[in-house]
């Protein structure tokens, strides 16, 4: 039992005592019971804050252990929910025919990531992704274009995926996700030259109607599974928010493989 629970089991009696004793040493004991009544006066209020006070001063580890069980709770709760969600929006989440793939298009476990080309942390965590997904050899990867840096990423989407019209979204996706600098339209359309695309035919391709109802599809997809900024994945029944390393998408791809 930790010493935070053995407070807390312990608090009523010790306010109980303390309030009655601190202001009649002749008032008759007082039980847990008799605490709801809110019969408090100012004196036995500010007893009760004193002992509780000179309490946590003598324990201040006490705040410690009540924030990581808060923490912890919230956590498993926040896991759970997200567990419902994919439950509900497997198909829209795994099955989409509109989503691009990359890894093995075969693989045994599907990882999703949602993303945003202009996203430095997106940028940053593409190494550990493709090490993850190399490594394993059966991760079908699922590429959710998610814009939410301004115009400039909603461009670099479209172009994304226009070129999977021209069976070019890897490439390109890996080119885009890769640029170090300051990405802008005309950076995006050289890229696009650079890997072989016809860039006239892109920019056609990029207006079309379905183009955008793909990427509105992912923001409300999103929208469902609070996905809250980017990278945001999607692993078996599981939710891993923000940059995850190897080691993490590796153990959790092994979890969904397990059908956890």
């Amino acid at each position: 039992m930790t010493r935070l629970r053995s407070f807390l089991l312990a608090l009523p009696l010790l306010l109980a005592a303390g309030a009655a004793g601190a202001t009649d040493p002749n008032a008759p004991n007082m039980t847990p019971k008799d605490l709801g009544g809110g019969a408090f006066s100012p004196s036995q209020v500010e007893a009760v804050q004193k002992i509780v006070s000179d309490y946590l001063r003598e324990h201040p580890e006490v705040i410690i252990d009540a924030i990581k069980a808060y923490q912890a709770k919230r956590d498993a709760d926040q896991a759970a929910e997200a567990k419902k969600n994919i439950v509900s929006l497997k198909d829209e989440i795994f099955k989409d025919p509109t989503s691009p793939v990359g890894g093995n298009p075969e693989g045994d476990v599907a990882l999703v990531e949602f993303f945003d080309y202009r996203c430095p942390y997106c940028k940053a965590v593409e190494a550990d992704l493709k090490k993850a997904v190399e490594q394993d050899g059966k991760v079908r990867l699922v590429y959710k274009e998610f814009p939410i840096l301004g115009p400039v990423s909603v461009t670099a989407a479209k172009a994304a995926l226009a070129a999977q019209m021209q069976g070019k979204y890897v490439p390109f996706h890996q080119k885009l996700i890769g640029y170090k600098g300051t990405l802008d339209d005309a950076t995006i359309y050289k890229l696009a030259g650079d890997v072989g695309l016809d860039v006239t035919k892109l920019k056609a391709d990029m207006a079309k109607p379905e183009i955008q109802a793909i990427i509105d599809k992912n923001a409300k997809l999103a929208d469902k599974l609070n996905v809250q900024g980017t990278p945001g994945f999607v692993v078996g029944q599981e939710m891993i928010p923000g940059a995850a390393s190897v080691d993490e998408l590796t153990a959790a791809i092994k979890r969904a493989r397990a059908g956890g």
